[in-house]
C-alpha cells in the first residue's frame, strides 16, 4: 500500500501495528535503496519513504513486498508539504534528505529544495535529539546548506549520527562517485532551547 497523502496529515501508525522503536524519514526516496536498507537492518523502526514519483514508489512497494518489510511505510507527498503539514510536529527521529536536485543554473535557485524555510519546516519534524542528515554531489549547494544550517543553533553538527549508515549509497550517490565525485555527507543533531520558566 502506498499511502497517498494531498490533505491533511494522516497517521501512519495503524499500517506499523505497534509502538516503533524510532521514526525515519527518508525525503524524496529515489528508487528506494536507503529505505529498504533501513527497514531490512531496523526491523523494530518504522521507516517512511517519500516521493512525488507514483512509479517509483510502486517499485519500491513491490521490493519491499518479496523481502517481507512491513515496517517500510511509503508515502506518495510533495516533500515541502510533507514538511510543512502532512505531518505531526515532534514526529521524526532521523530525516534523511539526499542528492536533492541541485538547480545549479542561477537561473533554477528558486526551485531549490534546501532554503532556510525548509529547514525550519524540517526541524518541526523532528522529535529533540533528532537527526537531520542530507548529502549532495554539488559542492556550490553543500556550501549554500551550510550556510542555511548556521542560522538555527538548535541545529548542531553530529557526523557520528550516521555513522551505522555510512556504508549505504543511494543510486546517484553510486553514479556520483563512479565518476569521480566527492558527495559529501552532514548530519546535524536537533537540540532545541529548553522552554523558559
Amino acid at each position: 500500500m502506498i499511502a497517498i497523502l494531498t490533505g491533511t496529515y494522516q497517521t501512519v501508525d495503524p499500517h506499523f501495528g505497534r509502538q516503533p522503536a524510532a521514526v525515519e524519514l527518508d525525503l524524496g526516496c529515489g528508487k528506494g535503496l536507503l529505505s529498504l536498507e533501513l527497514a531490512r537492518r531496523y526491523p523494530d523502526r518504522l521507516i517512511l519513504g517519500s516521493d512525488v514519483m507514483l512509479g517509483r514508489l510502486r517499485r519500491i512497494e513491490r521490493k519491499r513486498d518479496r523481502r517481507g518489510l512491513e515496517n517500510l511505510v511509503l508515502l506518495r507527498a510533495d516533500n515541502l508539504d510533507l514538511a510543512s503539514y502532512l505531518l505531526p510536529h515532534d514526529c521524526i527521529d532521523r530525516v534523511h534528505l539526499l542528492c536533492p536536485d541541485p538547480w545549479p543554473k542561477n537561473r533554477h535557485r528558486a526551485k531549490r529544495l534546501v532554503t532556510t524555510e525548509f529547514i525550519g519546516r524540517v526541524t518541526r519534524l523532528l522529535k529533540p535529539g533528532g537527526v537531520l542528515h542530507m548529502s549532495t554531489d554539488h559542492l556550490p549547494y553543500f556550501d549554500d546548506w551550510q550556510r542555511i544550517l548556521a542560522v538555527y543553533p538548535a541545529l548542531r553538527p553530529d557526523p557520528a549520527a550516521i555513522a551505522d549508515i555510512a556504508d549505504i549509497q543511494t543510486e546517484f550517490e553510486m553514479q556520483w562517485r563512479r565518476q569521480g565525485k566527492d558527495v559529501p555527507h552532514l548530519a546535524y543533531r536537533y537540540e532545541p532551547a529548553a522552554p523558559a520558566r
